[in-house]
């Protein structure tokens, strides 16, 4: 049976998005129900192309941090593409045999959801939204749906603006950030207690760039 997959939507515009990107993705990770030692951000892009740059520009800021078990594959000076990513993943399973890989990538997607944040469990299909054919990626993603899809995707993104890229970028480091608390260094763990209550959720179907996201909805009942 195939697992099930959860996926969420975060405007990055909130006030809060931070603290709920780390809230959910504490939450996709604990999901993954396989054994793991190490942590792998593999953050997918180019830096040649503004819209496509989001993936190589996180990877550049968390490739600042002091991470035990925790290694950044992109970043900026050493991008991961199209061209190298399949290259890139043998690499990593030959090194991290037993990893938790997080893939992290631009998309485009409906016009009332740019400016939106995706985190989920499962792996994302890099290049879908430019018609290219890549290998899924990921036991987690999160992704940033920074123009609309339809014609001339990539125009659309060396079109993107260079502020939301940025903006996007910045608060996806902060969620992620969060996570890896001094508490994290102490017990290799996630913490088990997050200070932000989780809220109740109707996930419904919408679909993004190749990608079927779940939009957020409060209500009484439970959710994956």
């Amino acid at each position: 049976m195939t697992a099930k997959r959860c996926i969420y939507y975060i405007n990055e515009k909130k006030p809060s998005a931070s603290s709920e990107l780390a809230h959910l993705l504490k939450k996709c990770i604990s999901k993954t129900d396989h054994p793991w030692e190490d942590i792998i951000f593999i953050c997918i892009g180019s830096d040649r192309i503004t819209g496509d740059s989001l993936g190589p520009l996180i990877g550049h800021q968390l490739s600042r941090q002091s991470w035990k078990n925790i290694h950044v594959y992109g970043t900026l000076d050493y991008p991961v593409h199209a061209l190298n990513l399949e290259q890139t993943m043998k690499k990593i399973k030959k090194r991290h045999p037993s990893a938790l890989i997080i893939a992290i990538d631009a998309s485009l997607g409906s016009k009332k959801h740019v400016g939106f944040i995706t985190v989920g469990t499962g792996p994302i299909q890099p290049g879908a939204g430019v018609h290219k054919t890549l290998p899924p990626v990921g036991d987690v993603f999160i992704t940033g749906i920074l123009n609309i899809s339809g014609n001339f995707e990539h125009l659309l993104l060396q079109t993107t603006r260079l502020s939301l890229v940025v903006q996007m970028a910045e608060t996806i480091t902060d969620g992620i950030t969060r996570i890896f608390s001094p508490a994290y260094e102490k017990r290799r763990l996630l913490p088990d207690i997050w200070p932000q209550p989780e809220e109740c959720r109707r996930l419904c179907w919408a679909k993004d760039s190749g990608l079927a996201a779940l939009s957020i909805e409060s209500f009484s009942g439970t959710s994956c």
